[in-house]
């Protein structure tokens, strides 16, 4: 451990539970737009179509669903795998500019496939795949069609995963509009948006802003939202213009002069998020957000549950059935807390089904 970590503060739990839900818009609700709030959170976790709407949903003051269908249906957001090899939903700007940041994990990943995809030359394969994305959106069951009829021998699920993994593949619409339904089908983001992508820039603007959306951070920790290794190049060149502290475990943190670090005892309302928020994957340390004796109990299987924050900290999972919103606490609320969650819940009912008759019950908690 060097000196200048030693020495610098020591920030607690509590103390990165505040600033990390100050960046992430959770302590109070925003009045930023739909765009500007994707483009401040560097995308949304979106495996799913509804995931993104609950999530601005709960951080937005005024949202409405239709804002970020717009958006959508416009071209001004897309739906594209980038962060962790999963789907996100992205501002046009960052779709071209982040996916070739992380294309390096993109080519690590196509190791996995390798046996798949023996004999098959993975630069004609992108040349191919662009052109048929390109004259039209394909599925992925075609795609895998089209490639194997190029490479007889070679594993079909492979075929498309190079695919995907070498080529910036957009979900285009209606896939992702709210209240509409459509099967993936996918092409090219420079096709979809008009534009070329941009050359892969260098880390250290990404790095600014994941501290602004998810600071104060370790070197580690953006490595794990990113799905990048090799980060602390960056780290140390940007060390001039950044404040360090350290964990209670004596881990380096980075953080931005000016962003909020609100004092730990900082009320925290009620928050009802999706499965697979960015709050709960982008650290590589998650006891920010997560009590240790509840991590594992927000998935079961390969099931994940949306998840309910109460103090800024998970407190048990929610979902919807068809007429009632069900919250499943892992531990007794207080009567307030309570109270507190039902008006939250009232609120995410009134904003992303209006009109819709629900009833809001407190279920049985979800076994560990």
């Amino acid at each position: 451990m060097t000196k200048t970590t030693t020495s610098a503060p020591v920030l607690g739990i509590r103390a990165l539970n505040r600033a990390t839900l100050d960046r992430q818009l959770l302590l109070r609700r925003s009045g930023l737009s739909a765009k500007a709030a994707v483009g401040h959170l560097l995308g949304l976790q979106a495996q799913n179509v509804k995931p993104p709407y609950h999530a601005l949903a709960a951080r937005l003051d005024g949202f409405t669903p239709e804002a970020l269908s717009r958006l959508m249906a416009d071209r001004e957001v897309v739906r594209i795998v980038t962060m962790r090899s999963t789907i996100h939903t992205h501002t046009a700007e960052d779709c071209l500019t982040l996916r070739p940041l992380v294309q390096p994990a993109r080519d690590r990943e196509l190791t996995h496939f390798r046996k798949g995809l023996d004999g098959v030359d993975l630069d004609r394969l992108a040349v191919l795949a662009r052109e048929l994305v390109e004259a039209e959106p394909r599925t992925m069951k075609q795609l895998r069609e089209a490639l194997l009829a190029e490479w007889p021998d070679a594993d079909p699920q492979s075929l498309a995963i190079a695919a995907r993994c070498r080529l910036p593949l957009v979900q285009v619409t209606p896939r992702g509009l709210w209240g509409s339904s459509g099967q993936v089908a996918l092409t090219t983001a420079e096709h979809w948006l008009g534009r070329p992508a941009e050359p892969v820039p260098a880390p250290d603007a990404t790095v600014l802003r994941y501290l602004a959306a998810f600071g104060p951070a370790s070197v580690k920790d953006m490595q794990t939202w990113a799905g990048l290794t090799r980060l602390r190049e960056a780290f140390e060149r940007l060390r001039p213009q950044l404040l360090t502290f350290r964990d209670e475990n004596g881990v380096e943190l980075f953080d931005l002069p000016d962003a909020p670090r609100p004092a730990e005892d900082t009320p925290a309302p009620p928050r009802l998020l999706p499965e697979f928020d960015n709050l709960l994957l982008s650290h590589a340390d998650r006891t920010r957000v997560v009590p240790k004796e509840y991590w594992g109990r927000s998935w079961q299987g390969n099931q994940a549950y949306c998840t309910l924050l109460v103090d800024g900290f998970l407190a048990g999972v929610w979902r919807l059935t068809a007429d009632a919103l069900v919250v499943e606490p892992f531990g007794r609320l207080t009567r307030g807390q309570r109270e507190d969650v039902t008006a939250e819940g009232e609120r995410m009912l009134g904003t992303l089904h209006p009109g819709t008759p629900y009833d809001i019950r407190f279920g049985t908690v979800v076994g560990k």
